[in-house]
């Protein structure tokens, strides 16, 4: 057995000083490479675009380059999963959805937790989901909808861009909450939801205003009632289905950015000040909110807060509606 002398202990203690020097020295200057951001859906669709957005502004505020990567599948699943597995330095982080942080793990059995194994940088953008029907649809207002989709003999299907997203859980909650009897059915996305809905093959959406907004403009299709508790500012002659007799009625997309959970906090600050700082540039908000969607920077403690509540909330909602994964 060897004997670890005094001189060992010394050289040891100096050499473990000068590595955390060099860490806090590199956590102080930080960043010093390209930064990773991760979109766990493919390119095109609404996180990708919200990431496009921010990135070359959120590049000039942290004076390094955002490396967008796509790593769509499982619902956001395999992006967090990867983002769960990096280095905690900051150079990994994730533009997270309200599925891959609040809803999946209670659709999936996950070998992490998106609630407790991230850490929370702040929120991104919020919005609403759209119900809305094929513009020949008799479907004119909620009280419509809801008589031909409350007979237990209905056809009146609704479709969303994927089992657990906010699309789905919204047609979920307004089927709880007004006893209604149709039927779900799963896209592999907004577009081709969209696509059957032009094409009259399927009957409503819920769907996100970055899918529907040009083809309720064009005419195409009729929005029915969104899904928040305010109004889509835009869509401001759409109203709310709280205010269309469901009150407290509240079924809102999110997304957030989260970093691996040990990231050090002079980095989680450094990034989310870049991040609020782009939000809050005049050139990101009109392009987001073009898409129908808000800016909503925040604390850390504020997003890691919102994340927690939505897991609980829609987590009783997965429970309750008995919804299943189709992976």
């Amino acid at each position: 057995m060897k004997i670890i002398n005094r001189r060992d202990i010394i050289l040891f203690s100096v050499l473990l000083g000068l590595a955390s020097a060099s860490i806090s020295a590199e956590i102080e200057i930080f960043p010093t490479h390209p930064i990773k951001l991760l979109v766990g859906f493919a390119a095109g669709g609404s996180s990708d675009t919200v990431a496009r957005i921010m990135a070359p502004r959120l590049a000039e505020f942290l004076k390094q380059t955002i490396v967008i990567e796509n790593k769509s599948g499982a619902g956001g699943n395999i992006a967090s999963d990867f983002l769960i597995k990096a280095p905690a330095d900051g150079y990994t982080i994730m533009l997270g959805t309200v599925g891959s942080l609040a809803v999946n793990q209670h659709l999936n059995k996950l070998n992490y937790d998106p609630v407790a194994d991230t850490a929370a940088l702040s929120m991104a953008v919020v919005f609403t989901n759209v119900l809305v029907v094929n513009a020949n649809s008799d479907i004119r207002t909620l009280d419509d909808y809801i008589k031909q989709a409350r007979p237990a003999s209905t056809r009146l299907s609704f479709g969303s861009s994927g089992i657990g997203g906010s699309g789905h859980l919204a047609g979920e909650l307004l089927k709880s909450a007004a006893g209604l009897s149709n039927q779900h059915i799963a896209y592999r996305g907004g577009a081709p939801a969209m696509n059957d809905l032009l094409g009259g093959v399927l009957p409503a959406i819920f769907s996100s205003p970055t899918d529907a907004l040009q083809h309720i403009q064009s005419g195409k299709i009729r929005a029915i009632a969104t899904t928040g508790a305010k109004r889509l500012e835009a869509l401001p002659q759409v109203p709310t289905i709280a205010e269309s007799g469901y009150p407290g009625f509240d079924a809102t997309n999110w997304y957030a950015f989260v970093a691996p959970l040990k990231t050090p906090p002079e980095v989680i600050r450094k990034l989310n000040a870049a991040i609020i700082a782009t939000l809050a540039d005049p050139a990101v908000v009109t392009q987001l909110r073009k898409l129908g969607v808000d800016p909503t920077p925040s604390t850390p403690a504020e997003a890691a807060r919102h994340i927690r509540t939505e897991s609980e909330k829609w987590g009783i909602v997965v429970r309750n509606a008995k919804i299943k994964s189709d992976s």
